[in-house]
């Protein structure tokens, strides 16, 4: 009798206990966003530990995108009156007299007209100052007095895989200007061929994202959550099969050449004086009388020398084929662009390549080519 007498009690009691657990935990208000009443979780071992007190502040990158969001620019590409492209920009830095845009090459080819557009919709005429089709870099500038905010400038070097990331842009053209995408860092150092004069002629070496990049964004800037830009959007990837593979150039490479695109100048290049076939070329290399060994399938074929080059007084001969310079791997003739412009009119270089089945060095003296 007793233990069925505290059975019934406990029975009650627990009753009792729930209901006063349920109306102050279930029903009683707990306020809004901001208010101490509002619980945060904490996690311990996978556990979820809610504690009072703590308020709840999730602003997600919405500081970092009012560091730059007025910065950022549309830019609209004429030819005598017809809107060729639209794209995006970024105001970098500014003096007394303008605002300087950076934005892509591609951005404002073929144009002779380039309307910016700043972010609370003033349209104001912008002067092309240079470009560059290899590094896909225009420079703009605009009358400092529509200048509200400059763009801060990071490092990529700095940002890690995984990192977020975010992009302010004008995806598909003036209706949906300012939009903001974010997502993850997803590689660095990509090489991805290009094509400039001719069908992959060209490497770029980008950051590879996954935040939305769309035909708009082109010349927009790539952002840490710092606000600070890290890279220039410039193309993606584009296949059925392919989702969220969006690439930008490097800021700091972008800042090596910048002074010279403001002037207006052309980027001095330099050559080794040599006509040239990839490897892989089989027929044009046919088509030349040249064959080569089952074995080498990578690597640039020399087709003939330039009367009086380097590469004439160096030794190169035809069929050599060449496969570095100066230690980095030549795959193919965009290889081969790539890693002579990294150098300067000028500089020697070391050239490896393979002769009749033995590899051999050269050093050439690098003269200027003519694009």
């Amino acid at each position: 009798m007793r233990s069925k007498t505290i059975t019934i009690v406990s029975m009650i009691a627990t009753f009792l206990l729930g209901g006063l657990f349920t109306y102050f935990v279930v029903l009683s208000p707990v306020g809004n966003i901001g208010e101490d009443k509002v619980l945060s979780g904490s996690s311990d071992n996978g556990v979820v530990q809610c504690a009072n007190n703590i308020t709840i502040d999730e602003t997600g990158i919405s500081a970092a995108v009012g560091k730059i969001y007025d910065a950022t620019v549309t830019i609209q590409n004429y030819q005598s009156n017809q809107l060729l492209d639209t794209g995006s920009g970024f105001v970098y830095k500014k003096d007394n007299n303008y605002g300087y845009i950076m934005t892509n090459q591609h951005v404002v080819e073929g144009g002779n007209r380039a309307v910016v557009i700043m972010s609370n919709d003033e349209e104001v005429e912008g002067e092309v100052l240079g470009g560059d089709p290899y590094l896909d870099l225009a420079v703009i500038r605009i009358p400092v007095a529509y200048v509200t905010q400059v763009a801060t400038l990071g490092n990529s070097e700095d940002a890690k895989l995984g990192d977020t990331v975010f992009t302010v842009g004008s995806p598909l053209g003036y209706e949906y200007r300012g939009s903001v995408t974010r997502g993850t860092l997803s590689g660095k150092n990509r090489m991805v061929s290009v094509s400039v004069n001719s069908n992959e002629d060209w490497i770029m070496k980008v950051i590879q994202v996954d935040a939305a990049i769309n035909p708009g964004n082109s010349g927009g800037p790539l952002l840490n959550v710092n606000g600070e830009v890290i890279g220039i959007n410039s193309l993606k990837l584009v296949k059925d099969t392919v989702e969220g593979m969006g690439f930008a150039i490097p800021i700091e490479d972008a800042m090596q050449y910048i002074e010279v695109l403001e002037r207006g100048e052309t980027i001095e290049r330099p050559l080794i004086g040599i006509t040239m076939v990839n490897a892989d070329a089989t027929y044009t290399l046919y088509q030349n009388g040249i064959r080569l060994d089952d074995s080498i399938t990578d690597g640039v074929v020399v087709v003939n020398t330039s009367e009086g080059s380097d590469a004439a007084k160096a030794g190169l001969q035809k069929g050599d084929v060449i496969t570095q310079i100066d230690g980095e791997t030549v795959k193919n003739a965009a290889y081969l662009k790539y890693e002579l412009y990294k150098h300067s009119v000028g500089d020697t270089v070391e050239i490896t390549y393979i002769r009749n089945g033995r590899t051999e060095t050269v050093n050439i003296t690098l003269t200027q080519s003519s694009n």
